[in-house]
C-alpha cells in the first residue's frame, strides 16, 4: 500500500478520474434512455447493475485496449452495433409493455452492459495510457468512477421526464459517435485521412439516420385509428 503515499498515484489517479468525467457523458445518456421505461424501483436497479457491469467490462478491456484498436473492422462492427441501438433506444426495444418486470430490467441491463463496451473503445485508451501499467491505480480509477456515471444517468432521467426532446437528442448523440467510431477504423485509416470533410459529414448523417430511422419505426408501431361508421 505504499503507492498510496505516493504524489505521481494521485496525479495519475486525478487525470483517470477526470478523463471518465469527460467521456462518460454519452454513456450517462444510454444508461438513462435504457432504463427510462422502467418503473423507478427498477430503475435505480438497471443503472447501479448496468453502471457496475460495464465498469467491470471496461477494466478488462483497458487490459487489451491498444491491441483491441489496431485490428481492422472492429470498429465498423461497433459502430454498426451502437447505430441499431440508438434506434432501438428511440423506438423504446427497452421497455416493452408486455414484457415482465424482471425481463424489462434485465433487458435494460443487457443494453447498458453492451452500449457501453461499444462506446468505450477509444475510451480506455485514454485511462489505460494515464495509468501507465498500474493495475491497482487502473481499477481504484475505474470504480472510482461507477458514482459519477451514476449520478449523470439519473440527472439525465430526471430531465428526460421533464424534456422529451433529450430523448431524442440522446439517440442522435449515439449515431454521432457510431459515425466517428466508423471513420477512426484501421481498415479505412489511410483513406479516412485525407477527407477531412467526412469526419463531420458521416457522424451527422449517423445522427441523423438513427434519428429518422427510429421515428419511422416507431411510427410503424403505433396501432392506426378504427376506421369510423359511415354516417
Amino acid at each position: 500500500m505504499s503507492f498510496l503515499t505516493s504524489p505521481d498515484f494521485w496525479i495519475a489517479l486525478s487525470q483517470i478520474i477526470l478523463i471518465n468525467i469527460v467521456l462518460s457523458g454519452d454513456n450517462a445518456v444510454v444508461i438513462a434512455m435504457a432504463s427510462r421505461s422502467l418503473p423507478p424501483a427498477q430503475q435505480k436497479k438497471a443503472i447501479l447493475f448496468g453502471s457496475m457491469g460495464a465498469i467491470v467490462l471496461r477494466v478488462v478491456l483497458t487490459f487489451f485496449a491498444v491491441y483491441l484498436l489496431t485490428l481492422p473492422y472492429l470498429k465498423l462492427v461497433g459502430a454498426a452495433l451502437l447505430f441499431w441501438i440508438g434506434i432501438g433506444l428511440l423506438k423504446g426495444d427497452d421497455g416493452e409493455e408486455n414484457m415482465e418486470g424482471h425481463s424489462s430490467l434485465a433487458a435494460a441491463i443487457k443494453t447498458i452492459v453492451v452500449a457501453d463496451l461499444v462506446m468505450s473503445l477509444d475510451n480506455v485508451v485514454g485511462v489505460a495510457a494515464a495509468a501507465k501499467g498500474n493495475v491497482p491505480l487502473l481499477v481504484f480509477g475505474l470504480v472510482i468512477s461507477i458514482p459519477l456515471i451514476i449520478f449523470g444517468s439519473t440527472l439525465i432521467l430526471k430531465l428526460m421526464d421533464r424534456f422529451p426532446i433529450i430523448v431524442t437528442l440522446g439517440a442522435a448523440l449515439l449515431g454521432w459517435v457510431a459515425g466517428e467510431m466508423a471513420m477512426s477504423d484501421p481498415s479505412i485509416a489511410g483513406w479516412a485521412a485525407s477527407q477531412h470533410a467526412l469526419h463531420t459529414v458521416v457522424p451527422a448523417l449517423g445522427a441523423v439516420s438513427v434519428v429518422v430511422i427510429g421515428k419511422w419505426l416507431t411510427s410503424r408501431q403505433q396501432p392506426e385509428p378504427a376506421n369510423q361508421p359511415a354516417a
